[in-house]
């Protein structure tokens, strides 16, 4: 198991760098957050498809005979397709639910909500549709992994938050993490027939596809070209390389695993929020930086356990 948890140990470390990307481009190019949310879409899309079709030829003229071979290189069916749809309308859902939530409770309780629920809505839809069972050790790691989030992000308000205590910005949050659990057993099971390269390709692109109207709306070109290298970054990096990583692993390591090891995501942009921006962490979020990585070294030992 430990060969499918280090990729994605690698992406959740690389999207913690986005909170700090999208906050630079919203001060120095004025980009609202679900044009960010398009922009690394469409340029994930733009690397990931040339090479899921280089790939793709590669794989025909190649000859690996091997069961996992003839599989990937087999047309797709009409059920691989919905499955990318779905996975597309859940990244694209994600996208919405997020950013929006952002906008009516503030950045920290939207990311406690969406972070924190993520791995549990995983392991929900783990168990009901992929019949995935937590040994004690995953439990525990599960258990501390939430809480330890919880408490390494929580913190005040963000200033400019709506303080009408209306239920929309905190149930956005919990679709948010909704959302990226269906994408994430969702390609779990995709992934069992088709290969990472092409599935990432297949769902930015249909993401792209459904937030074009937000690089439509007035000032959203002047944006994109005062930002374009934290775009492109954004993109590639965080996006395109992440997520091909994460599949790579998803295919290899239970579905609810691979939630708990995305936790590294927040506590990457907390090391970045005080060794670059010189925030401060006070004693509830040393305890909760503690309980993340009790929870990973959990899940490294039932990784070793595993093999």
């Amino acid at each position: 198991m430990l060969a499918g948890l280090l990729p994605i140990c690698l992406a959740a470390i690389s999207w913690g760098t986005t909170g700090a990307t999208m906050a630079i481009l919203a001060r120095d190019a004025a980009a609202g957050p679900l044009l960010v949310g398009w922009a690394r879409m469409a340029v994930a899309a733009a690397c990931l498809v040339p090479a899921a079709v280089v790939a793709a030829a590669v794989r025909r003229r190649s000859p690996d005979r091997t069961p996992g071979a003839r599989l990937a290189a087999s047309p797709w069916t009409m059920r691989d397709v919905v499955a990318c749809l779905g996975l597309g309308a859940a990244m694209a859902a994600y996208q919405v639910c997020y950013f929006r939530a952002v906008t009516l409770s503030g950045l920290t309780v939207t990311a406690v909500l969406a972070i924190c629920s993520a791995p549990l809505w995983i392991a929900l839809l783990a168990a009901l549709c992929l019949g995935e069972r937590l040994a004690r050790l995953v439990r525990l790691a599960l258990a501390l992994a939430v809480l330890g989030t919880a408490l390494l992000v929580a913190g005040p308000v963000a200033p400019g938050a709506a303080a009408s205590g209306s239920l929309l910005g905190p149930l956005l949050g919990l679709a948010a993490g909704l959302s990226y659990a269906a994408y994430a057993v969702a390609a779990k099971g995709l992934l069992a027939r088709r290969p990472p390269l092409a599935v990432a390709a297949a769902t930015f692109s249909l993401a792209a596809l459904l937030l074009l109207p937000t690089a439509l709306a007035p000032g959203a070109g002047a944006a994109l070209g005062a930002g374009w290298p934290l775009f492109l970054y954004l993109g590639v990096g965080p996006t395109a390389i992440a997520y091909w990583l994460f599949g790579f692993g998803l295919a290899r390591v239970p579905a609810t695993v691979a939630g708990i090891a995305t936790l590294l995501e927040p506590l990457t942009a907390t090391a970045l929020g005080v060794l670059w921006f010189g925030e401060r962490l006070g004693p509830t979020g040393w305890l909760g930086a503690l309980l993340l990585c009790t929870a990973f070294a959990a899940l490294a030992r039932a990784g070793a356990r595993d093999g």
